[in-house]
């Protein structure tokens, strides 16, 4: 079991910049490009640019590239632009894969179903929740998925990793955060069900548990098998610590998964809460179709709440999971440089996983490990986030494609 801050001496705290194993992969080091709504595949299909979006961070010096967000099926995607997992996609994934491999990096694709954070006008189909809900993304109730599409929607992330297997993933990230479908049933909010997915939390759970089952029997061993989770969706009556930390220790006894991001926020009421920093509200709302271009005008402000921005600034709260559980933890959130990468290892994480900074600068790990006093270019002013939609990127650099937004 990781030993918690107070008894993990120096002696043991691992170097984050030193080979490690992620369940049956080795990984260069500790460092994992976060998850993106990268924006640079228009067909569901990857190209060329999104290639050379993870090649440059791969380059760039990290254990191991995400892509993201790679929905299990067409019903399933939160935006245009974005990986559908199917036999058509096989041929770009292997080339991405093949790219990355190149740079010394591994590489993960993480896997989910939007459920009432879908897209409706793009899938064409309604969104999909555990009850009737209304969405501030689609002006509209989303439709209460039924047993069928629980199963379809289950069988659909077995599925999608053992195409990412096939394609020559080193692991998948099952999406459980943000209130997507796996976290809509989670939250309290959003699932008042009264059938064995609805109720307490051990049947609020019991979707996330079975995924992660599926998934794990399905891989054999062959993938590691990563989740990443909600602490905190940041609206009332949402997923909160105790109920998190109770999730956590029951896929931690579960024993399928090799490692748990941490990660907070709701996509449907409170993305800011995941990010921090500066609200583009006015970047987005540009870039919008109606109705969503007036649907930002008029709730913008109580969708995009502003918190300040700091480092590390999920640290506090993911702090009280080290040491309850086996499972390697994931730190996300404001990771930047050395200190706050060593910080972590310090407390008990076993990773640690960096979005805006590397948006900013992809060779950010090469250069800290030729100067551990190196800081982080990135001001998080958060101008990349509505850039999901044009090709994710930072726009304080040229080129698009050469960084990404958090998922």
């Amino acid at each position: 079991m990781t030993q918690s801050p107070a008894t993990q001496d120096s002696s043991s705290v691992p170097d984050v910049l030193a080979p490690a194993r992620l369940g049956p992969v080795s990984l260069r080091n500790r460092t994992i490009k976060a998850a993106t709504s990268e924006g640079l595949a228009p067909q569901g299909l990857v190209t060329d640019e999104l290639i050379a979006f993870h090649r440059a961070m791969a380059a760039g010096g990290v254990g191991m590239s995400t892509l993201a967000y790679c929905a299990v099926s067409p019903d399933g995607r939160s935006a245009p632009g974005q990986i559908v997992m199917r036999r058509e996609a096989l041929d770009g994934l292997r080339r991405l894969t093949d790219a990355v491999h190149a740079e010394g990096a591994a590489v993960s694709a993480q896997l989910g179903h939007a459920g009432p954070v879908g897209d409706v006008k793009s899938n064409k189909s309604p969104a999909l929740a555990p009850g009737k809900t209304f969405s501030l993304i689609n002006l509209r109730n989303s439709r209460p998925a039924t047993r069928e599409d629980i199963e379809r929607i289950t069988q659909a992330h077995v599925d999608a990793a053992l195409l990412a297997q096939e394609a020559g993933f080193d692991a998948v990230e099952l999406h459980m955060g943000h209130n997507y479908f796996i976290s809509s049933f989670l939250s309290p909010k959003f699932n008042k069900r009264t059938d064995e997915y609805g109720g307490p939390l051990a049947q609020r759970a019991r979707l996330a548990r079975d995924v992660a089952r599926r998934v794990s029997d399905a891989v054999g061993g062959r993938l590691a098998v990563i989740a990443k989770l909600n602490m905190d969706d940041g609206i009332p009556g949402g997923i909160w610590v105790d109920e998190a930390l109770e999730t956590v220790r029951m896929l931690d006894e579960d024993g399928h998964l090799d490692a748990i991001e941490l990660t907070m926020g709701s996509s449907v009421y409170n993305q800011m809460y995941l990010f921090r920093g500066d609200a583009p509200i006015r970047e987005f709302a540009a870039l919008m179709p109606q109705p969503l271009k007036l649907g930002i005008r008029l709730f913008g402000k109580s969708a995009f709440r502003e918190y300040p921005y700091r480092d590390l600034f999920m640290l506090e709260q993911a702090r009280q999971f080290t040491g309850v559980v086996k499972t390697p933890l994931i730190l996300l959130g404001g990771v930047t440089d050395r200190a706050g990468m060593d910080r972590a290892m310090a407390e008990g994480f076993s990773f640690v996983a960096l979005g805006r900074a590397l948006l900013r600068e992809p060779d950010l790990i090469n250069q800290i490990a030729e100067d551990a006093s190196k800081k982080s270019l990135c001001i998080h002013c958060n101008k990349c986030m509505p850039t999901v939609y044009t090709g994710t990127r930072c726009v304080l650099t040229e080129a698009p494609g050469a960084s990404g937004a958090p998922l």
